[in-house]
């Protein structure tokens, strides 16, 4: 009988030991998992705040958007001596500039110029307004030719008449810099490729017999031929412009992107940077050495080495 009592016994120590591992285990497999889970909810918060700042982020350019698309058509400066209201005309450049392929309206172009802003030392508010604007123009202009001096001897040559815009145009005013009209005949030759239908081509890469966009209209002038042109327009913008112009060099070019070929009024210089060929040159005239003066789409020089 008291065999039967310690067997007894030592079979509910047993039960007892066994049951006391099960628990303890147990509660370390939920420890375990706890820890787990908290390490999962940890990385997760941790994640947060990167979608918020975003959040944020879109929000402050939604309200620089919203003010662009009021300043594009009625911020007022000044340039010239005129008054002018908006940069509506300049979009293509700016959007080029600050590198965004976005409306001009949009939070993505205001996030843009804010890192330009921020790049070129202006409060990156993402808001075009003068201050910006002006600095703007001052990057474009700083990328033009700078000077009117003439062309050293012997670099002038006689472009064919089927270049330019005016089939009747004197053949004395067919001249331009050799290295200006070679970039010229490349620039031509990778647009026959990448323009598309917007713009006739022949099969060798020349402009088609009939399309006026791209050929020159303009290209070197004498500074006799300014005078003379001053002197019929004493009172216009250009022919004021045109007492130190760059065209004197023989690395200037006015090309047809479309309209009144050299008209400065605003509706058609709106109407020229919206066509296929003037964006086209914004986007890819400087590979081939050819800037823009943003005031007149159509003016383009050739900075040699660039």
């Amino acid at each position: 009988m008291k065999k039967f009592v310690y067997l007894l016994s030592a079979l509910l120590s047993i039960v007892s030991l066994c049951t006391a591992f099960y628990f303890t285990s147990s509660r370390g497999s939920v420890y375990a998992q706890t820890s787990e889970s908290a390490s999962r909810v940890s990385r997760t918060v941790g994640s947060t705040p990167a979608k918020l700042s975003t959040s944020t982020s879109s929000a402050e350019f939604t309200a620089a958007a919203a003010r662009n698309a009021q300043l594009r058509r009625s911020l007022s400066w000044v340039f010239g001596g005129r008054s002018q209201t908006g940069w509506e005309i300049y979009v293509p450049l700016i959007t080029n500039t600050i590198a965004v392929d976005a409306e001009a309206g949009s939070p993505e172009f205001a996030a843009a110029l804010s890192k330009w802003q921020q790049k070129n030392g202006i409060a990156s508010t993402g808001i075009l307004d003068a201050d910006t604007l002006q600095a703007l123009i001052r990057f474009w202009q700083g990328q033009r030719l700078g000077r009117s001096s003439p062309p050293v001897d012997g670099s002038l040559i006689s472009a064919p008449i089927t270049d330019f815009f005016d089939p009747t145009r004197d053949p004395g005013l067919l001249q331009l810099e050799r290295q200006t009209y070679e970039a010229y005949k490349r620039m031509l030759a990778a647009a026959a490729k990448e323009l598309g239908a917007s713009v006739k081509f022949t099969k060798t890469g020349e402009l088609a017999e009939g399309e006026k966009f791209l050929r020159i209209v303009s290209a070197y002038r004498s500074p006799a031929y300014q005078a003379e042109l001053r002197r019929k327009e004493p009172n216009a913008g250009r022919g004021a412009l045109a007492k130190f112009s760059p065209h004197s060099t023989g690395q200037v070019l006015d090309l047809y992107v479309g309209g009144e070929p050299v008209t400065t009024k605003d509706h058609n210089r709106l109407l020229q940077v919206q066509t296929p060929a003037y964006k086209w040159l914004v986007k890819n005239a400087n590979r081939f050495g050819f800037y823009n003066y943003f005031y007149e789409p159509w003016h383009w020089e050739y900075v040699s080495g660039r």
